[in-house]
C-alpha cells in the first residue's frame, strides 16, 4: 500500500521559509517501524501520522528522522492547514501522545491559519551543574545570559531548556557540540533547547538546536513558544492575555513568525500559517 504523504512549511506564508514538514492525512496500518522509517526518508525535524476518529477527531504521532517525539507545533500547524486545504473547517481535536490538543482553524486574506492551544504551559528552575553543563556545550559563558530571564525548564507537551541571550550578536552565533548537547538532552529528557533574545517585552528571536532529533536546529518550533509561554507566564514577565510574537528561522535563512496568546491560566496558544512545499 501506497502511503501518501504531504509537505509543508509551517509558520510562513512562503515555502522558502517557515519549518517543513511532513503529514501523513491517514497513517491506518503503519506501525512504528514503517512511521519512523517514512520520517527519516522525508528527513524533515518531524513528521505528523494522523489517524482519522471520525468527525473532526485525530490520533496523531510525531516522528523525527531519529525517534518518536511526544508532541511536535509546527508538524501541528501543518497537519491542520493540510486539513484546511481538504475541506475541513472549525476546530480539529487531535489526540496526541501528551493529551488533547484542539487546533482552531481560520483564514487570513484567504490562507488558512490554524492555532493549537497546547496541554498546560509551565516551568521549573534549572539546577546549577545543569545550567554550567549546558553553557560549556553550547560554548557560551555565564556573562552570556540575560540577567533579567532566568533559565528554566518549560514545558507545553515537550521539556524543552531555555537560555536567554543577553544581545542579538551571542543569539547569532550559534556553535555548540552537536554529540555532547545530544546527550546532555536525552539524559534529561528534553526536545530542543529553547535560546531567545529579548526585543522588547512582547517581542522575542529564538533558536532552537535540535540534535536529539538529528537536526542541527529547527527554523520553527511551536512546542518550544508554547514552552516559552508558559515560561514567561510562570515568572511574570507578561501580563495574562497578552500576545507575544516569536521570530525564529532568520539565522538559518528560513524567517519565521510564531504567534503566543498566554491566557491566565491553561494551555498556551500558537498561531500560524502554512504553505504547501512544491516538487
Amino acid at each position: 500500500m501506497t502511503t501518501e504523504i504531504h509537505r509543508y512549511s509551517a509558520f510562513t506564508e512562503d515555502a522558502a521559509g517557515g519549518n517543513p514538514a511532513g503529514v501523513v492525512l491517514d497513517a491506518s496500518g503503519l506501525d512504528d517501524a514503517r512511521m519512523l522509517a517514512i520520517a527519516a526518508k522525508v528527513g524533515y525535524s518531524e513528521t505528523a501520522f494522523l489517524l482519522p476518529r471520525g468527525g473532526h477527531d485525530y490520533d496523531v504521532r510525531y516522528f523525527s528522522p531519529e525517534a518518536e517525539v511526544p508532541f511536535c507545533g509546527h508538524a501541528t500547524i501543518a497537519a491542520a492547514v493540510a486539513l484546511a486545504d481538504r475541506g475541513a473547517r472549525g476546530t480539529l481535536r487531535l489526540h496526541t501522545p501528551v493529551g488533547e490538543v484542539p487546533v482552531d482553524l481560520a483564514t487570513d486574506d484567504g490562507r488558512p491559519v490554524a492555532t493549537l492551544t497546547s496541554v498546560d504551559g509551565r516551568a521549573e528552575a534549572l539546577p546549577g551543574a545543569d545550567l554550567a553543563a549546558a553553557l560549556a556545550l553550547l560554548r557560551w559563558e555565564a556573562g552570556d545570559l540575560d540577567p533579567a530571564l532566568p533559565p528554566a525548564i518549560g514545558f507545553g507537551g515537550a521539556h524543552h531548556l531555555i537560555l536567554a541571550a543577553r544581545t542579538r550578536a551571542r543569539l547569532a552565533a550559534l556553535d555548540y557540540d552537536f554529540e555532547g548537547l545530544k546527550a546532555f538532552m536525552l539524559e534529561r529528557d528534553l526536545t530542543t533547547v529553547d535560546l531567545v533574545w529579548r526585543e522588547d517585552d512582547v517581542t522575542y528571536h529564538a533558536r532552537n538546536p535540535f540534535p536529539v532529533g538529528g537536526v542541527v536546529e529547527d527554523p520553527a518550533t511551536g512546542a518550544a513558544a508554547a514552552a516559552f509561554g508558559g515560561y514567561l507566564r510562570h515568572h511574570g514577565l507578561v501580563p495574562a492575555g497578552r500576545r507575544v510574537t516569536i521570530h525564529q528561522g532568520a539565522d538559518m535563512g528560513r524567517p519565521s513568525i510564531l504567534l503566543v496568546d498566554i491566557p491566565e491560566r491553561g494551555g498556551i496558544r500558537v498561531t500560524g500559517g502554512a504553505v504547501p512545499i512544491r516538487g
